[in-house]
């Protein structure tokens, strides 16, 4: 099966910090499979620009071994690559400064869709917004595309809205988290809001409780001065899991629309009741030097956690009563992400003690195979009477649509969504401000307390108390495999 390809207009996207490893690992490869699916029409200009001064040249030959070491072997068609890098250029630019900034315009060919991604620094957004502004490159038609972090706490994130909106209008900014373009997240919408299956047992008298995982085995790596500064909470909570619990939580929207969607997502927020100290447990992986989050992070004295579980309840006539547990972490067992629906006993059994029940369980998995599962009781077959066990409705999109169906990368959705100017997987600033001002309390419980995040050992599970925070409620995480 092949996925229906809906062309865009013609553009002009300008790359800033084209050289760096966002741009060379996910973005360029993926405009490149846009372009050859057929989605990017011909006459649109991609335009690296950077801080590196190197010739068009050099940029084409990076860009063309980007594509080579992070795509299939079976994508590299020589002449669609050839097509592809014959649409790019490159123009040396100073973000804080004025060389480049003429060059820029000159190359600018159409007064239609110009979208501008920022994949520098967030230090960097207002000076290129600005220079955008001040030198007419950007129009009333332009689109911004800004990465996270959006700021480190309500007063940043407050101060680069304020510095964006100064120059642009809100439907012009493009918050993107990545996590929002994948495919199973929008299934998660369908599901939800186009069968009247789930939607009479989605709430608090069906719904025993929801985990939200996110695990990761890979470290702080080369991010450790980063990492150290920002922690699982701020990295990962306050943006990625915020969302996923959000499209778990929130009412169904009167049309599928952006600020329809998102003003649900932003009740939920808003909905969350703060969390006591009991309800989070911090985590910080200790190993050998090649294993050590202190090693890892250059800071012996560091306090500053890499897992993270929180419960979290939200107060509104759908889920009060509902636990959500959400857990985030490096170094741990298995690279999983997904989202697990648990729903209650039924009040009675009829099938007696010989048959104990468990749970129904609806999965949504977003990596690393995507799809989703439904784990229900049946009678087991055979003729020794009337014996239950419980199997998974199973659903993988490969098996589902066809192991040749083409499934975009979240970045390709998303980029081509910034071009069709459709904000709807995108954060909208006071959405952003809800979810720091939700955050910035929790945080700073722990370090007017100064607590040291409890170690764990790379390669397990987490540390002890993630498993305390449910056995205390009668409850277990889902195995982490």
């Amino acid at each position: 099966m092949v996925a229906r390809v809906i062309p865009v207009d013609l553009f002009d996207l300008v790359i800033f910090g084209a050289t760096g490893d966002l741009a060379q690992r996910k973005i360029l490869p993926g405009l490149y499979r846009r372009w050859k699916e057929g989605q990017i029409p011909e006459g649109s200009t991609i335009i690296g620009a950077a801080r590196s001064d190197v010739t068009l040249d050099e940029f084409l030959s990076t860009t063309k071994s980007a594509l080579q070491k992070y795509l299939p072997a079976k994508e590299l068609d020589s002449d669609k690559v050839a097509g592809f890098l014959a649409m790019l250029d490159y123009v040396p630019i100073d973000a804080r400064g004025t060389d480049g900034w003429q060059e820029l315009a000159a190359r600018m060919r159409t007064d239609k869709v110009r979208a501008f991604y920022f994949s520098v620094a967030p230090a960097l957004f207002g000076d290129l917004a600005q220079r955008l502004h001040d030198h007419a490159i950007a129009h009333r038609q332009s689109r911004i595309v800004v990465e996270k972090p959006f700021g480190h706490d309500l007063a940043s994130a407050r101060a680069l809205n304020a510095t964006l909106a100064a120059y642009f209008h809100e439907d012009q900014i493009y918050r993107i988290d990545h996590y929002l373009g994948k495919e199973t997240v929008q299934n998660l919408m369908a599901v939800r809001f186009a069968n009247i299956l789930f939607e009479p047992l989605w709430n608090a008298q069906y719904v025993d409780h929801v985990q939200i995982t996110v695990a990761e085995t890979v470290g702080v790596e080369g991010r450790g001065e980063y990492y150290d500064h920002s922690g699982a909470m701020r990295d990962m909570v306050q943006n990625h899991l915020m969302q996923l619990l959000c499209l778990i939580a929130m009412e169904p929207p009167h049309h599928f629309d952006p600020d329809a969607m998102r003003d649900e997502k932003l009740k939920v927020i808003r909905a969350l009741d703060p969390v006591s100290a009991a309800d989070v447990v911090r985590g910080q992986y200790r190993g050998t030097d090649g294993d050590d989050y202190l090693a890892e992070s250059g800071n012996p004295d560091s306090r500053t956690e890499s897992f993270v579980a929180l419960k979290l309840h939200v107060s509104n006539w759908r889920w009060k009563g509902t636990p959500f547990y959400l857990r985030t972490g490096k170094r741990l067992k298995s690279r999983v992400s997904e989202i697990a629906v648990i729903f209650k006993e039924p009040p009675h059994s009829i099938f007696g003690a010989e048959n104990p029940w468990r749970e129904n369980v609806l999965v949504i998995r977003l990596q690393p195979d995507e799809g989703m599962d439904l784990r229900v009781m049946i009678k087991e077959p055979g003729p020794g009477g009337m014996r239950l066990k419980d199997v998974a409705l199973d659903m993988s999109f490969a098996e589902a649509l066809g192991d040749d169906l083409d499934i975009p990368d979240a970045y390709e959705r998303l980029i081509m969504d910034v071009i069709r100017g459709n904000q709807t997987l995108f954060m909208r600033g006071d959405e952003v401000e809800a979810a720091w001002a939700w955050v910035d309390p929790v945080i700073a419980v722990w370090q007017a307390r100064g607590d040291t995040p409890e170690p764990y050992e790379p390669g397990s599970t987490g540390p002890e108390g993630a498993l305390m925070l449910l056995h205390k409620d009668g409850r277990r995480w889902r195995e982490v495999r």
